[in-house]
């Protein structure tokens, strides 16, 4: 019952999104549209802003979850692209409101995440400190993050599997030689 309460949360404020900026949701709006009491929306979540991190985390990080090596990191970055260009709408909303912070939390947490899985793959038989390791995700995620705001505020015109071509073009073999950089120290 209580993922279904989410679920039903999660879908009337996507909606709701579609029509409306963030910013002019309430709580009390969102659970009329939705048909449950404020209590039970503050049972899940903290605010809107909870949610709307949850809705982030549930629908677009698990879709990455098996792209997260050497070989498949450009696969990842593109369903990144893919979540945000299907939930268009949803994401500008995000983009455009307070709620943008929580767009760029969960852009971090999801490329960091893939990026870390991949540097821990090209790390395995080195020995790299792992303040180096969490620089040198930090640095590409910073990297990658900017790219796809900007993507985000063009209105998202370009195709995402050129940017991604363009990307693997750019760094391709660089974060070995980052880590090899950082063992060598």
């Amino acid at each position: 019952m209580s993922l279904m309460t989410k679920n039903a949360l999660a879908a009337s404020l996507k909606a709701m999104m579609e029509r409306s900026s963030l910013d002019k949701i309430t709580v009390k709006d969102l659970v009329a549209d939705c048909g449950v009491n404020r209590q039970t929306f503050y049972y899940h979540f903290q605010d809107i802003y909870d949610l709307l991190g949850w809705i982030y985390k549930r629908e677009a990080l698990d879709s990455i979850s098996n792209y997260r090596t050497y070989n498949t990191w450009q696969q990842g970055f593109l369903k990144i692209f893919q979540y945000v260009l299907d939930n268009k709408k949803f994401c500008m909303s995000t983009y455009r409101s307070m709620g943008r912070e929580h767009l760029e939390l969960f852009l971090h947490q999801a490329v960091f995440d893939l990026l870390m899985s991949v540097i821990e793959e090209v790390n395995a038989n080195m020995q790299v400190r792992v303040e180096d390791k969490d620089f040198i995700a930090n640095f590409y995620t910073y990297a990658f993050i900017g790219i796809m705001l900007e993507w985000i505020r063009n209105d998202m015109s370009e195709d995402p599997r050129v940017m991604i071509d363009r990307l693997s073009v750019l760094i391709e073999g660089d974060m070995e030689k980052a880590i090899n950089k950082y063992v060598k120290r």
